[in-house]
């Protein structure tokens, strides 16, 4: 005897509807805070601020710059070539040849009753020479320029995902005034130990910043690893993330904008032509 099938009743399918229909729903639902948590968390999405400190929204930053894997050893050997060029190396001391006067016996050498010595200048005597001592060397390090570059995108990146950089739109300083710095650096929330990134020199703005103890102002293109390290932020003003990416980008991404640049370039000339 064949075995029945199970009739499938208005109750059963109705249920089953709704089972799907709430699977579906907290699937949509998890999947939206998942996006949502990700771009809270999105590293490149910084704030941006004006010259009062009030926040307008939000910028980019650029991926070629601020998205790049932190390699700690690469910034470690930047950082140490960096203070090794800074090193004059010009610590000199003189051994016993080199040193004025010595040249005679100082006493005999039997019957005084003193230890035997051939020369005032001996490193045992006081004002003798210096045994192996500090002479004048060069301490420079040498470092290819595309690991120099790697170790700064590394260091911007890490303050990229750490939440220490803020994007401003301007400084509209009138005159030089430590106040406005100070309470600009406040209402942005940062401290004292702020690297300030400007794309050109500007007086009033170096001579604002200039009593902040911790802070500094460098241009975007003399950005170096010391500086990064040895400031906790990095607010950097809009202009300067297109220096930085054209500056310290990869090779790579820098031949294809220059290679689309003259491509817009020629394009534009062969329009004119055909209009002319």
């Amino acid at each position: 005897m064949a075995a029945r099938k199970p009739t499938t009743t208005k109750t059963t399918a109705r249920a089953t509807v709704k089972a799907t229909t709430a699977r579906t729903k907290a699937t949509t639902t998890k999947a939206a805070a998942t996006k949502r948590k990700e771009k809270e968390e999105d590293p490149l999405q910084v704030p941006l601020f004006d010259s009062a400190g009030e926040r307008h929204g939000e910028v980019r930053l650029p991926k070629l710059i601020f998205a790049e894997e932190p390699n700690a050893p690469v910034m470690h050997q930047a950082y140490v070539r960096q203070m090794a060029n800074a090193r004059q190396g010009t610590a000199s001391t003189k051994n016993r040849g080199q040193v004025s006067g010595g040249g005679a016996k100082p006493y005999r050498q039997k019957g005084t009753g003193r230890a035997r010595h051939g020369s005032i200048r001996e490193p045992s005597m006081k004002g003798g020479g210096v045994v192996f001592g500090p002479r004048p060397r060069d301490y420079s390090q040498r470092m290819p320029k595309q690991m120099r570059r790697l170790a700064l995108r590394s260091a911007l990146s890490q303050k990229a995902i750490e939440g220490r950089v803020r994007v401003i739109d301007g400084f509209g300083f009138e005159e030089p005034r430590t106040k406005l710095a100070a309470d600009l650096i406040a209402a942005i929330g940062f401290d004292d130990t702020t690297l300030v990134v400007l794309p050109a020199p500007s007086y009033v703005v170096s001579r604002s910043f200039e009593n902040l103890a911790g802070s500094k102002i460098i241009l975007a293109r003399n950005l170096n690893i010391r500086d990064l390290f040895t400031h906790t932020y990095l607010l950097l003003a809009k202009d300067c993330l297109e220096l930085l990416e054209d500056n310290f980008g990869r090779p790579e991404s820098r031949s294809r904008a220059n290679a689309s640049a003259h491509h817009e370039h020629e394009t534009e000339e062969t329009s004119e032509q055909e209009a002319i």
